[in-house]
């Protein structure tokens, strides 16, 4: 780790976490009487972030695959928030499935409001997801890409964690085709600490996983297609090595 990096990495974290309020007051007139005014919000700050780690810390980000723009479930590896950018990017209508308190919090949960995204309590996202169903059906929402992240969690680069089952009951219960998605985000923006690598960061969408499934052979096929994917991913990096422990 040289200084100079160090340096264009505080410089880059600051201005990324400035420019978020920066960007949502500008958007703010448009975004709270539009759905399209938010997500315009969200993408630009995402793309803005894309765009600022490519010249000031040397990381390119990298998107492979086919996003999806149709009515689907996207089930993705998570290592960091930048992952979660630029799949928000490269989304049209991306929905994710947050915490009913913030949809209550200030700025976030106007704009999370707006985009119509899925807030849930503990223990109800079962009954969250057939309301939100029921209403597509009834053309009061418009269709997108549910976003849900099979591990529940962040996970550090070739880490083994399991995948849940909360994700093969969305998958039924939507009955919707599953895009996997695979990353190496956390060796360039790890989990801890200001510290951002140069290299490519790729975010892969894979093939998609046909509707119908029964619950093991769908979770066994994510896991096996994420898993493989993201390997194959940090291999590229050149740092395979440093992730053996995990």
């Amino acid at each position: 780790m040289n200084i100079i990096q160090w340096v264009r990495s505080i410089l880059f974290s600051a201005q990324a976490t400035v420019m978020l309020p920066v960007i949502g007051l500008i958007y703010a007139p448009w975004a709270m009487v539009s759905k399209r005014g938010a997500y315009a919000g969200c993408h630009a700050y995402a793309g803005w972030v894309v765009w600022t780690a490519g010249w000031m810390v040397n990381m390119r980000c990298e998107v492979r695959g086919t996003p999806p723009s149709g009515e689907c479930l996207v089930a993705s590896k998570h290592q960091s928030f930048l992952d979660i950018l630029m799949i928000f990017h490269a989304l049209p209508l991306a929905k994710f499935i947050m915490k009913n308190q913030l949809r209550w919090a200030p700025v976030l949960g106007q704009y999370a409001r707006k985009m119509e995204m899925v807030f849930v309590d503990r223990g109800k996202r079962g009954s969250a997801i057939s309301k939100m169903v029921r209403e597509v059906e009834a053309g009061r929402r418009e269709p997108g890409q549910i976003v849900i992240y099979p591990q529940g969690t962040r996970s550090a680069p070739g880490a083994k964690m399991p995948y849940k089952v909360g994700t093969a009951i969305l998958y039924q219960q939507l009955g919707q085709p599953c895009i996997p998605v695979a990353t190496n985000a956390g060796v360039f923006w790890p989990r801890r600490g200001l510290y951002r690598r140069p290299g490519v960061v790729v975010v892969e969408f894979l093939e998609p996983i046909p509707p119908g499934l029964d619950r093991a052979s769908f979770l066994a096929i994510l896991e096996q297609q994420i898993e493989e994917a993201s390997a194959r991913l940090l291999e590229e990096t050149g740092s395979a090595h440093l992730y053996e422990s995990n």
